[in-house]
């Protein structure tokens, strides 16, 4: 079975969703009525002089988490070679050298059907579907797909600690140290 290269789709060039944009959106208006009040409305100067210092603190923390992750991501992309599957201490059970492949789905091999990142040795190998999820290589970025697994996909970006579980046929951008999870397997992206 040949996979194809998908294009991200579902969200906006930033990788943002709806909600989140919306969410945004709210937090602007709420503080530029704040900032109407404490300026305009508000005669206090040292309330005036508190806010306006609060909001240059809070703009100059905005604009170093809103570069530093294109910084990170950028240079990670280029890196990726391989996947390591890995047990819940961290310790390597297997490996794939992902170099100049275009796309790779992963799953469980069978009589029916062959995949590239073969999990059927894995531990939890009995609720992993046949084909779970697919990585795609375009344009020097790799993404991942889950393909309406029964027991999904999870993604831990390299600089967090919680992972998410990714919606089904859409796809995610991932970076060198990102962890995939396929119904309990580990997968380190390196």
């Amino acid at each position: 079975m040949t996979v194809k290269a998908t294009a991200v789709s579902g969200r906006n060039p930033s990788g943002r969703s709806a909600g989140i944009i919306a969410l945004d959106i709210i937090i602007a208006i709420l503080a530029i009525e704040a900032l109407y009040y404490a300026f305009f409305i508000n005669e206090d100067k040292m309330l005036q002089g508190a806010t306006g210092v609060i909001a240059g603190l809070l703009i100059v923390v905005w604009l170093a988490f809103k570069w530093r992750p294109r910084w990170k991501s950028a240079s990670k992309a280029a890196v990726i070679t391989r996947l390591v599957m890995i047990d819940e201490e961290g310790e390597r059970l297997k490996e794939w050298y992902i170099d100049g492949e275009t796309s790779l789905l992963i799953g469980k091999s069978s009589s029916r059907s062959d995949v590239d990142v073969d999990l059927s040795d894995a531990e939890y190998a009995s609720i992993i579907s046949l084909q779970h999820a697919v990585l795609n290589h375009s344009k020097g970025i790799w993404y991942l797909e889950d393909l309406d697994s029964t027991n999904g996909v999870g993604l831990r970006k390299y600089n967090n600690s919680v992972i998410t579980r990714i919606d089904n046929e859409q796809s995610y951008r991932i970076d060198s140290g990102d962890l995939i999870v396929i119904a309990n397997t580990r997968l380190l992206v390196k």
